[in-house]
């Protein structure tokens, strides 16, 4: 059984001896450090008591198999890396139902060789719905045009490509258009 404590504790910003205090009855910081480290077992009765003790369900303090959830240390603001009140954990992205994908080999503007675009497709009537941000075009045989939607005037696009020094480009009677909506980029 793998113990989600340590990263509870330290996402409400919590030392060993803050918990240690909050148990009921109290209990000492090289104890928490114990059932953190998997030293010491982790009980029913310590599961129950280390979840009063920071304010959440039992079953948040045992990591299940398969949770792919990230815990979220800390949030960064204007002031600087700071920590949370409340513990929060990010999800793996999902695609939308009929997402498509667009795979960066090259870098241009804002994206790096490797970056993966998720995009969500849209039908003509919803195009204005995406001035201002990237789209992928489909044009005949097979060919696209990717690049920042600037207007939509009846069935034209006017697209700023993201190459610097391309040319606006045009596309009319398109029959979708793909906007991205998520960036999957690895470090």
């Amino acid at each position: 059984m793998t113990s989600r404590l340590r990263e509870i504790r330290k996402a409400r910003g919590l030392t060993l001896a803050d918990v240690a205090a909050r148990c009921e009855p109290p209990t000492t910081a090289v104890t928490i450090g114990r059932l953190e480290t998997g030293t010491r077992q982790l009980t029913v009765p310590w599961i129950e008591r280390l979840s009063r003790a920071l304010d959440v369900e039992p079953r948040e303090l045992i990591a299940q198999e398969g949770d792919s959830r990230v815990p979220v240390a800390a949030q960064l603001t204007a002031e600087g890396a700071q920590s949370l009140s409340t513990p929060l954990a990010l999800h793996p992205p999902a695609p939308a139902p009929g997402a498509i994908g667009l795979v960066i080999r090259d870098s241009q503007g804002d994206y790096r060789a490797g970056d993966q675009l998720w995009l969500e497709q849209l039908p003509p009537p919803r195009f204005a719905e995406a001035v201002n941000t990237d789209i992928l075009v489909p044009r005949s045989v097979g060919r696209f045009t990717f690049g920042r939607l600037v207007a939509s005037e009846g069935s034209k696009l006017h697209i700023l490509p993201s190459r610097p020094g391309s040319r606006q480009t045009v596309v009319a009677d398109a029959p979708w258009i793909a906007r991205l909506s998520q960036l999957i980029r690895n470090f």
